[in-house]
């Protein structure tokens, strides 16, 4: 029956969903990649904002908490109706421990920023690699001018295309105080690969979203992803995912739950699902030295590691480095150092498989 067949097709189900987040994932992570412009200047009389921040993959921006009435009387009673913090995006459970980690460079990259306008901004990247093609990316953001926190300017579009044609885009657009909806699509040498589209609600205790991933209503086939995470007490917050997947002859889904506490300055996070596991634990040692540490399983390789990483800052001296250490055996680091008061940077990495008796190594420059 219809229902043994979905049960049937779960394995099938899962490569499909794998493969098209990390399609649009991995690639779409190189739109963001660059620095964003300055926001429109403030209205007179008022202080400077800093610029908005754009976040890696399809993370949306922070958004900014709800302004308290004035008068102590109005905020103690909106603190005893509702005393809840909103959970943040389901998407960013174990975000703080995977920034600890060192990302992955191999060759000679240089991207130079150069902003147009407040409201404008473009990017050069040039990656020569030892072990692929090389190539060259131009990059573009703007920021509206509408307003919605101190930080935060909407509409947000950014993108950018190699020299092979292929293009990576998404536009980010605040439509009320609690609504917020993204666009992205990708095209590999002219061809459409990716286009997702979602819609985010955040409650005062919890975020609700929906997805949809290629969605084609003429062969009935797509990817509808559904997320919703829940404050149970100020420091925990559980939530699920569901991924339904439809092509023709083939339907599924694959549902997953996730908890997270919240300490004074550690984070726990645990994912279990269908698919496997995933559990990660960050911790701030001091304003210097951070800590994480991930357990992935999967399922369907039938694989597990453990990694452990780190993140010292020397902010007298401009400098940041990370570390990292898996069961694998796969070593690496990064070393950023800026160049103040220059605008510049400077990045070395280094990756060793000592398994594969692989190195690679990689050194990165930004202007601007």
């Amino acid at each position: 029956d219809s229902f043994g067949h979905k049960k049937s097709s779960d394995n099938e189900t899962e490569d499909a969903v794998s493969l098209f987040k990390s399609s649009v994932l991995l690639r779409m992570g190189s739109v963001l990649a660059a620095s964003s412009p300055n926001p429109p200047p403030p209205a007179p009389g008022t202080a400077a904002a800093p610029g908005l921040t754009v976040p890696p993959g399809f993370g949306m921006p922070p958004v900014s908490p709800v302004i308290p009435p004035t008068g102590a009387t109005s905020g103690q009673q909106q603190e005893a109706e509702n005393p809840l913090p909103n959970p943040g995006a389901f998407d960013e459970c174990h975000r703080k421990c995977k920034e600890v980690f060192p990302m992955q460079m191999e060759g000679v990259r240089m991207v130079v920023n150069k902003g147009i306008s407040n409201h404008f901004q473009v990017n050069h990247t040039v990656l020569l690699s030892t072990s692929g093609d090389s190539s060259y990316r131009f990059g573009s953001t703007y920021v509206g001018s509408k307003q919605t926190g101190p930080a935060e300017f909407f509409p947000v579009m950014v993108g950018d295309m190699d020299n092979s044609g292929s293009l990576n885009a998404q536009i980010i657009h605040q439509i009320s105080s609690r609504i917020r909806s993204k666009l992205a699509f990708q095209t590999q040498q002219h061809k459409f690969v990716n286009w997702q589209g979602d819609a985010e609600f955040r409650g005062e205790d919890f975020t609700a979203t929906i997805t949809f991933g290629n969605p084609d209503v003429l062969v009935g086939s797509g990817i509808v992803v559904t997320h919703y995470l829940q404050s149970i007490t100020p420091a925990l917050a559980l939530g699920g995912e569901l991924v339904y997947h439809r092509r023709p002859g083939e339907e599924g889904s694959v549902m997953s739950l996730v908890g997270r506490y919240t300490g004074s300055n550690y984070i726990a996070t645990l994912t279990l699902g269908s698919a496997g596991a995933h559990a990660s634990y960050y911790h701030k040692a001091n304003d210097q030295l951070q800590l994480g540490v991930e357990f992935e399983a999967s399922s369907r390789m039938q694989d597990t590691s453990v990694s452990f990483g780190y993140q010292l800052d020397v902010p007298k001296a401009n400098l940041q480095f990370k570390g990292s250490v898996d069961s694998n055996w796969i070593v690496g680091a990064t070393l950023e150092k800026k160049l103040l008061p220059l605008p510049l940077s400077l990045v070395l990495c280094s990756f060793l498989n000592h398994r594969k008796n692989k190195f690679q190594c990689g050194f990165g420059v930004t202007i601007g």
